[in-house]
């Protein structure tokens, strides 16, 4: 995730046991059919099953929408983990979190690490980790837990707060 992800994307593409693809303007049925026929031992991709949540968090919290659009954004993200149109990837690679605004900073380092704390990797592409030790380090661990009960907590994920009420993770 981040404006570096084409470029990331490509160069991991290259890598022998690396698949790699590009899907954000692609329908979720696009991407079900890419990973079901996967064959390596990673792939990459763009497509964000949480999209739609985090844009939605995000604008609540900048005071640009309302609870109710977060509201139908979660119920459309759960229908959709309900139905198996999505799922959740086994990692979110966050790059150049540094640079990213405040409230999306709290999405991606704050909200989606409460319900799977190493499932969320934060990589500076100008850091000293190179893109094969980024993939060799990733941490094993449990899975995300269901969606819905942590999906449904969103909203109460309140920046700055994070983790001081406790991990929401469900």
């Amino acid at each position: 995730m981040g404006d570096h992800a084409p470029r990331i994307i490509e160069a991991l593409d290259l890598f022998p046991n690396v698949r790699g693809a590009r899907f954000a303007d692609h329908p979720d049925r696009a991407l079900r059919g890419w990973i079901a026929r996967g064959q390596s031992a990673y792939l990459v991709h763009d497509r964000d099953p949480l999209e739609h949540v985090a844009a939605a968090w995000v604008e609540f919290f900048d005071d640009q929408s309302t609870i109710g659009i977060l509201d139908l954004e979660v119920d459309r993200a759960v229908d959709a983990f309900g139905t198996g149109e999505v799922s959740m990837p086994d990692y979110y690679v966050v790059v150049d979190p540094a640079s990213l605004p405040p409230t999306w900073k709290h999405w991606w380092l704050g909200v989606l690490p409460q319900a799977a704390p190493t499932r969320v990797i934060p990589w500076e592409t100008d850091g000293g980790t190179p893109l094969a030790g980024l993939l060799r380090g990733l941490p094993t661990s449990r899975m995300w837990p269901e969606p819905e009960p942590w999906l449904r907590r969103v909203a109460r994920s309140v920046p700055d707060r994070i983790w001081l009420d406790g991990p929401a993770a469900g």
